[in-house]
C-alpha cells in the first residue's frame, strides 16, 4: 500500500477541504453518501488488514461515532465489519436525532441489521474491544471536545487495543496540529482525499501513529480547478489505499 510519489503530494487544510467537499457535491454531482461509503469501506479494509489479521470472525470492535460525515464513515464502516463478522458495537457522541441527514441514514441501517448501538455512557460497561475505530469528529472540530464526544475520547485512550482513526484523530486541528484536550492517541489514522496539513505539525505525530491514505474517488479536474490550483498525479493507480507515513 505505497506509492513512490506519495511524499510529493499536497497537503490540504480545513478550508481547502471544505472546497473539496463542496465542490463535489455541488459542481461533480458526486453525492455525500457515495463519499462516505468509500471512506467507511477503506477504513473497513484498513481494520481488516492492518488490526484484525486478516479475518475479522468474531473480533470485537467498538465504534465510536458523532454526528457528522465522519461519523458516517465510522458507521459505514461498523456496518462493512460486521457483515464479514466481527463482533461489532456501535456508541454513539450525540443522540440519534441530532446525526445529519446522511449519518442518520447509516445508523438506521445498522439498527435495521441488528448491529447494537447505545450511547456513550455506556461504552464504560462495554465488552473489551480489540479494535476501536475513532468516528467522533472530523475536520469540523471548533475547539477542545466536550460532552460525551470528551468521554469517548477519554475511554478509548485507556483502552489496550489499537486506536484506528478516521481521517483525524478526534481533538486535532486539521490546519494547525493543534492538539486538544481530550484528543484521540490512534495507532493508525486513515485519512481520506488528501492528507491535511495539521497531520504532519510535530505537535500532532505522536497522536496520529501510522498515516494511510483512501481514495473516495475525487477527481483530479477538481483539485485542477481550486483557487489556487492543486496538482495531484494517479496517487491511487496501484492501489485506493496507499501508506504516507510510520511513526518515528
Amino acid at each position: 500500500m505505497t506509492y513512490p510519489s506519495i511524499s510529493h503530494m499536497p497537503w490540504l487544510t480545513t478550508a481547502q477541504m471544505i472546497e473539496v467537499d463542496r465542490a463535489m457535491i455541488e459542481d461533480f454531482g458526486i453525492e455525500l453518501l457515495q463519499m462516505m461509503e468509500n471512506a467507511g469501506r477503506a477504513l473497513a479494509r484498513v481494520a481488516r488488514e492492518r488490526f484484525l489479521a486478516g479475518d475479522p470472525r468474531a473480533k470485537h470492535v467498538a465504534v465510536l461515532a458523532g454526528p457528522g460525515g465522519n461519523g458516517g464513515g465510522a458507521l459505514t464502516c461498523a456496518r462493512r465489519l460486521a457483515g464479514w463478522g466481527a463482533q461489532v458495537a456501535v456508541f454513539l457522541a450525540a443522540p440519534a436525532e441530532a446525526f445529519a441527514p446522511v449519518p442518520a441514514k447509516q445508523l438506521d441501517i445498522l439498527r435495521r441489521i441488528g448491529v447494537p448501538v447505545q450511547d456513550a455512557a455506556a461504552v464504560r460497561s462495554s465488552t473489551p474491544a480489540e479494535l476501536v475505530i475513532d468516528g467522533v469528529i472530523g475536520y469540523s472540530l471548533t475547539g477542545a471536545p466536550r460532552g460525551p464526544a470528551g468521554e469517548l475520547i477519554e475511554w478509548a485512550n485507556t483502552q489496550r487495543a489499537p486506536i484506528l482513526a478516521l481521517d483525524v484523530p478526534s481533538g486535532i486541528d486539521t490546519t494547525t496540529g493543534t492538539v486538544h484536550r481530550p484528543a484521540i492517541r490512534a495507532t493508525a489514522t486513515l485519512t481520506l482525499a488528501l492528507p491535511k496539513e495539521g497531520l504532519r505539525a510535530p505537535e500532532a505525530a505522536q497522536h496520529v501513529g501510522e498515516l494511510y491514505l483512501a481514495d473516495i474517488s475525487v477527481p483530479p479536474e477538481l483539485y485542477a480547478r481550486m483557487n489556487p490550483p492543486v496538482a495531484v498525479g494517479p496517487l491511487f493507480a496501484h492501489d485506493d489505499v496507499v501508506q504516507v507515513s510510520c511513526p518515528a
